[in-house]
């Protein structure tokens, strides 16, 4: 299911698009214009902005200028941390294209990141509201502190799956629940209609991040833009493998190929996938009652569509060759 194939929403996402470039390209530095706009338009799937513009519609709110704007903000603030993730990870390239700190050197690009973050902050408080705005805020704090614990944990094979969820809550499901909030303060939800597209939107992102996690161990060789078992290679150990750690305890000797081998064995993805729908059920169960039955339908339906998606992905030749 495709929230993009909704026209009220594929227009909305025309309109966000021209407001991110415009806010991307508002610095008094023609340079750092230039650098957002690279990342900006280096692609993507739009998703969190699409769920902005999803609940608005859901809640019986046309997407105005300032549930375009919130859209536009939650979209900026994903391009920046982004640039903050290429920079901690020592990437290269993203998406086929070169990273900004390969291009530009490690300093530029991390000026260039926070210029992304304060400049949806700013646009959310002058253009949107300031409990949009607070929401906002209190997500990138959350952005950090979710990446700085994966950050301490690099390398430790006694990763916990609390700290692992921890983690991911904070670095990706944080800002899918914004996604959500943000729409339901425009369309001035009830606050515990409000509590519930929270819920709703935090259930999708580690769903989000946990199927990435798995497509990086099980994913086609080079689908995925980078090799086979990065997040491994990195010293990342995810909540697919410490699941699977679990059962077996000495998952994590040896080098990258023989951890792969072993996780090929043990069913990662059949494990991964069942979390991933209890997941989903809990979505689908937290969602308010909404004014726009089709809508809400869509976002009802959406996790589990993509998880099939991932799932589909996973059922080709992808351990076997990757090791």
């Amino acid at each position: 299911m495709d929230l993009q194939s909704i026209p009220a929403i594929a227009d909305g996402l025309r309109k966000v698009e021209n407001t991110i470039t415009r806010l991307g390209g508002s610095s008094a530095l023609p340079a750092i214009n230039e650098a957002a706009e690279r990342v900006i338009h280096a692609g993507g799937k739009r998703l969190r902005p699409a769920l902005t513009l999803a609940t608005a519609l859901a809640f019986g709110k046309k997407p105005d200028r300032r549930v375009i704007t919130a859209a536009a903000c939650v979209e900026l603030i994903h391009a920046g941390s982004l640039v903050h993730d290429d920079l901690m990870d020592g990437a290269t390239q993203r998406r086929g294209i070169p990273t900004l700190n390969a291009d530009l050197g490690h300093s530029k690009a991390l000026v260039i990141g926070d210029f992304m973050l304060a400049r949806a902050g700013l646009a959310a408080l002058t253009a949107v509201s300031r409990p949009v705005a607070e929401v906002l805020a209190a997500t990138t704090v959350e952005l950090a502190e979710g990446q700085f614990l994966e950050t301490a944990d690099l390398f430790n094979r006694e990763r916990t799956q609390e700290s692992a969820l921890r983690s991911i809550t904070g670095k990706t499901a944080a800002l899918f629940r914004a996604s959500c909030t943000v729409a339901a303060i425009c369309a001035r939800a009830e606050a515990q209609d409000r509590a519930r597209m929270a819920a709703y939107g935090e259930r999708f992102g580690l769903i989000f991040q946990i199927l990435d996690d798995l497509l990086d161990l099980a994913a086609p060789a080079g689908s995925m833009g980078k090799p086979t078992g990065h997040d491994l290679e990195q010293g990342v150990y995810t909540l697919p493998v410490l699941r699977t750690r679990a059962k077996n305890p000495q998952l994590l000797d040896g080098d990258v190929p023989a951890i792969l081998a072993r996780l090929n064995r043990a069913e990662i993805v059949e494990d991964t996938l069942a979390y991933c729908r209890d997941l989903a059920d809990q979505a689908a169960s937290a969602l308010p009652a909404f004014r726009e039955p089709g809508i809400a339908a869509s976002l009802r339906g959406l996790p589990h569509s993509y998880i099939d998606q991932v799932a589909e992905m996973t059922r080709r030749p992808a351990l076997r060759k990757a090791i």
